[in-house]
Formats: structure tokens, C-alpha cells, sequence
């Protein structure tokens, strides 16, 4: 395996699209990176520079040792597994897997030895006389994984692979790929828009946006410290709520001024938000940190504002309610499901002052202040 470098890669189209854009990142060997953002934020296309199926505008790219940026795919020891399997429909799954060996002119007991291998850690031993039509989502994409597997590449790279998959299908494999790197050890590079995917298989996330690496680091990290309004609402299910209001300063205190309540603002934040007083500020709350019941030892005028409950959806011990109050349409709170609550009521909602974030104006505001508890 080997470690991975990328410097100011740059990825720029035809017309002056900027697919990527001052990309660096040094990936360790032996890690598994997940690249994670919504379609269109250049996360395929990063990885596609990598494999070498698109040149870069600018940059470099290490794979090892070597500057990988003129060396075609074929000579860079990548394996790559995509999103629709590429398996050859007249080949037996054997001789999908064995493919790339014969290529390279591996010797006939070698090719048997590895291919059996790993069929055998992927559970397909019994699969290998048969073609890509008779098998399921699920096993073409073991095959898949089986002929990147035999390859003994220097890094792995996955561009979405689970997407055709069902939801449940999905959870096995995540799981498998999961057990995959801890058996192989191997330098990987994950891509997908699915954040629970990141969240569960990365060892550092990337979160990109519009080319751009926007925050990278330990999953748990990335959560409970966004750096900024754009991670925090896209890492996070349900996503994290926002509430734009003003600071202010009543009786030597500050408040946190929604437009139609107020909430104090917490010890951890005046330092921060001291300076903002009269000026508008994003307070960021996850779903999870709003209750109908009290939390926490804040008194309840310092914690609370009146929501009215509009849609429930039941999701087995909780459950999603979609408040709102006069200033804000669309707040989302998860809460225990044997709570009473009927849609068009009014209820004081209790939310978490250790679990709050706070951000400037704006949909990529920069990060004001994030409670220490949240980590």
C-alpha cells in the first residue's frame, strides 16, 4: 500500500468550469478517506484525477514515491470499483476477477490461488462459474470487489458503489467494506453523497463544496465541530436546524433574540458573541438537542420557545416533529415516540444550551462559537 498526496490540483473544464479547485490533501498509508458532498461538488471528479481518468489543470499527484500526474491509469497500481459494477457480461465471475492478472501475464496457478482467495473472503466460492446476469445487486458487487482485491493495488478507490443498492443491502456491504480494510490494511479513497456512509466507514471525512474542501477530519469531529454553516447542515440526520436572531444584552446578559422568544446564551459563548451585540448571528441546533421536556439545569425561561407542532413521523422508539415558530418555518426535532404530541398544538420546546453552535450570516458562515460539550 502507499501513502497519497495531493497539491493545489486543480481540475478546470473547457469554458472555465472549475470542477476542483486548490485540492490538497495528504492521505496516510493505510487510511480510508471518504470524500462526501452533495452531486456536483467535484468529489468524483477528485477521484477520477487520482485513477488518472481525467487529466489535471494544475497540481500534482503523489501515488507512493512516484508523481503520478502524465503516468496513464493502468500504470499507476490503483484499483477502482464503480458505481455500476463494470463487470464483462459474457465473463464468468472468475474470469472477471482473474482479468487484470491475466493482463499482466500472471502465472495460471497464481491467478487461481488469489482469485480463490478472494472469493472466499468475500463469500462468492460458489458464485465463480457464473455470469453477472444471474447474480444479484449485492454479489456483483462483491465481484466487484473481488477483482479490485486481487489486484494488490497500492490504493483502493470507490466512486459510490452502494448507490443501485436497497437500504438494507447497503448496511451488509458498508459493513463488509468496513472489514475489508481492517483485514487488508489497504490506503483507500471513498466517495459518496451518502454522509452515513462517511460517517460509519471514513477514518477523516472531506467534506467538499463547489470544488472545494470545506472541513476534513475525524468523522465524530466533523460532526460536533463544524467549521462552518454549509458542514454543519449537511453532516447530520436529521440535518441540524438554523435560527437566525440578533444578539442582545438585557440586565448584564445576553440573549440569543429569535424574533419571538429568547434564548440565553450560554457561558462557553459570550466571549465569542460579546462583540456580535446588536448584530445578526445563525444559532445552530441539532434535531436531537430540542425536547418537550426539560434538559438540562438552565432555568426555563432561559432554554425555552414556544413551537407549534405540525407533521409527526413516527420512526419506532422516536420520532421526527416538524415544528415552527412565528420567525422560523422548519425546525425539526427528534424525540421519543411515546411523547403526546398532535399536529397544530403549541408547546414550550426545551432546547440543549450545552449542544448549540453558532455561525455568521450567511449559508457558508464561518463557525462563532461551538459548546464544548457538543465533542
Amino acid at each position: 500500500m502507499a501513502r497519497v498526496v495531493l497539491k493545489d490540483v486543480e481540475k478546470v473544464y473547457p469554458g472555465g468550469m472549475k470542477a476542483v479547485q486548490n485540492f490538497t490533501l495528504d492521505i496516510a498509508d493505510e487510511e480510508f478517506v471518504v470524500f462526501v458532498g452533495p452531486s456536483g461538488c467535484g468529489k468524483s471528479t477528485t477521484l477520477r484525477c487520482v485513477a488518472g481518468l481525467e487529466d489535471i489543470t494544475h497540481g500534482t499527484i503523489h501515488i507512493g514515491d512516484r508523481l503520478v500526474n502524465d503516468v496513464p491509469p493502468k500504470d499507476r497500481d490503483i484499483a477502482m470499483v464503480f458505481q455500476n459494477y463494470a463487470l464483462y457480461p459474457h465473463m464468468s465471475v472468475f474470469e472477471n476477477m482473474s482479468f487484470a492478472l491475466k493482463l499482466r501475464k500472471t502465472p495460471r496457478d497464481v491467478i487461481e490461488q488469489k482469485v480463490r482467495k478472494a472469493a472466499k473472503i468475500l463469500g462468492i466460492e460458489q458464485l465463480l462459474d457464473r455470469k453477472p446476469k444471474t447474480l444479484s445487486g449485492g454479489q456483483r458487487q462483491r465481484v466487484a470487489l473481488g477483482r479490485a482485491i486481487v489486484r494488490d493495488p497500492k490504493c483502493f478507490l470507490f466512486d459510490e458503489p452502494l448507490s443501485n443498492l436497497d437500504a438494507k443491502l447497503r448496511g451488509e456491504m458498508r459493513a463488509e467494506i468496513k472489514r475489508l480494510h481492517m483485514d487488508l490494511r489497504s490506503t483507500t479513497i471513498y466517495v459518496t453523497h451518502d454522509q452515513e456512509e462517511a460517517m460509519t466507514l471514513g477514518d477523516r471525512v472531506v467534506v467538499m463544496k463547489d470544488g472545494v474542501i470545506q472541513q476534513c477530519g475525524a468523522p465524530l469531529d466533523v460532526y460536533h465541530r463544524p467549521m462552518n454553516r454549509f458542514v454543519a447542515g449537511f453532516v447530520g440526520t436529521p440535518a441540524m436546524n438554523f435560527f437566525e436572531g440578533t444578539i442582545a444584552r438585557e440586565s448584564d446578559r445576553l440573549w440569543f433574540d429569535e424574533g419571538s422568544g429568547k434564548l440565553a446564551v450560554p457561558d462557553w459563548a459570550k466571549e465569542a458573541l460579546g462583540p456580535k451585540v446588536g448584530s445578526k448571528v445563525v444559532m445552530g441546533v441539532r434535531p436531537q438537542a430540542i425536547s418537550d421536556r426539560p434538559i438540562g439545569a438552565a432555568d426555563l425561561k432561559d432554554n425555552v420557545l414556544p413551537m407549534k407542532v405540525g407533521v409527526v413521523e413516527p420512526l419506532g422508539d422516536k420520532m421526527d416533529v416538524y415544528l415552527s415558530t412565528p420567525s422560523h418555518g422548519r425546525i425539526v426535532a427528534h424525540i421519543d415516540a411515546h411523547r403526546g404530541l398532535s399536529p397544530n398544538e403549541t408547546r414550550p420546546m426545551h432546547i440543549d444550551l450545552n449542544r448549540l453552535h453558532f455561525f455568521e450570516v450567511g449559508s457558508d458562515g464561518l463557525k462563532l462559537a461551538t459548546a464544548p460539550a457538543a465533542a
